[in-house]
């Protein structure tokens, strides 16, 4: 068997865990789906949110834009 194939079987089986824990989550009635999206989305919203944070920051470190004009408290303008 090819790498490539095996890397597929894998893809497909993470797709059949997906469309499976969807069509769970739509079985539930309201209040739980919405718990369940809750629990799940917000953890993984404020991790996404944090990594973009980082490479925004390490990119501007990078291209020496690491300085800001303006107060970090207040996000008013200094000068």
């Amino acid at each position: 068997m090819c790498g490539r194939c095996s890397t597929l079987v894998g893809v497909e089986r993470i797709a059949g865990w997906w469309d499976g824990f969807e069509l769970w989550v739509a079985g539930l009635p309201f209040i739980p789906q919405f718990l369940v999206v809750l629990v799940g989305m917000v953890p993984i919203s404020f991790g996404i949110a944090y990594l973009i944070d980082r490479a925004v920051r390490l990119a501007a470190g990078v291209l020496g834009h690491d300085e800001i004009d303006g107060d970090r408290e207040t996000g008013s303008e200094v000068g």
